[in-house]
């Protein structure tokens, strides 16, 4: 019973985006209805797919203050955008604000979520978000680089637990650099701490995840004393 409910959920949500309008560009006005397809969520801002025009679009929710985020990988999700957008943000364009909390769906899987992933997969023609090193002062961001980084590893990922503060770090490599991430995916820090492992790499940790990581979806993180840092906020399967 519980089976068929959830495929009749899974189907409903398939209808409920294919009737959704396309738009060949992002159109954002205030107030207005929007639909996302969750890639990553923390308390900070949520990253989506916006799945009228395909583009990558970073929410600010109004969660209360002793609330953490709900949303999880794959989740379709409707909101109201706030009547100020507050996109004045020079490090974070792709950031918007919403009204009020989003209404869950219902889940998205399958071909038409594996093309929209390859189609926002990030060139590997650079360093991470153009610049190297883990930060960037605030001040030089002018709002023409983009914050968020969907990321095909050349090598890994691999999950890591820092002694020192329990923190959870991804590791992967990409072009020519050696990149560390700060993780703040939910999902691989709880998988880490089922694993009791302080690594986790390849098979062990597809099973430890419940798929095989094909993106790591990267952030640049609000300002921490005046510097922007690179963030991992979820390892995704390829749809």
């Amino acid at each position: 019973m519980v089976s068929l409910r959830r495929e009749a959920v899974a189907v409903e949500t398939r209808r409920f985006v294919n009737d959704l309008p396309r738009r060949p560009l992002l159109e954002l006005a205030p107030g207005a209805l929007t639909h996302g397809l969750v890639l990553g969520s923390t308390r900070e801002d949520t990253t989506v797919i916006d799945l009228e025009s395909g583009a990558l679009v970073r929410w600010r929710i109004p969660w209360d203050v002793n609330v953490d985020t709900d949303l999880s990988l794959f989740d379709v999700v409707e909101a109201r955008l706030a009547d100020d957008l507050e996109m004045d943000d020079l490090a974070q364009p792709e950031a918007v604000t919403l009204a009020a909390l989003p209404r869950q769906i219902g889940k998205l899987r399958g071909r038409r979520v594996r093309h929209m992933l390859a189609n926002l997969q990030t060139p590997s023609d650079g360093p991470l978000f153009g610049f190297r090193g883990p930060s960037a002062p605030y001040w030089e961001f002018r709002g023409d680089r983009p914050s968020v980084a969907l990321i095909v590893a050349d090598r890994g990922p691999q999950l890591l637990r820092r002694r020192e503060d329990n923190s959870t770090w991804v590791r992967f490599g990409w072009d020519r650099d050696d990149v560390w991430l700060l993780c703040e995916d939910p999902h691989a820090t709880r998988a880490l701490d089922a694993a009791r492992r302080e690594t986790l790499s390849g098979k062990d940790l597809a099973l430890a995840l419940g798929f095989r990581p094909m993106y790591v979806l990267t952030t640049l993180s609000q300002p921490i004393d005046g510097h922007c840092y690179k963030i991992c906020t979820g390892l995704l399967p390829r749809g």
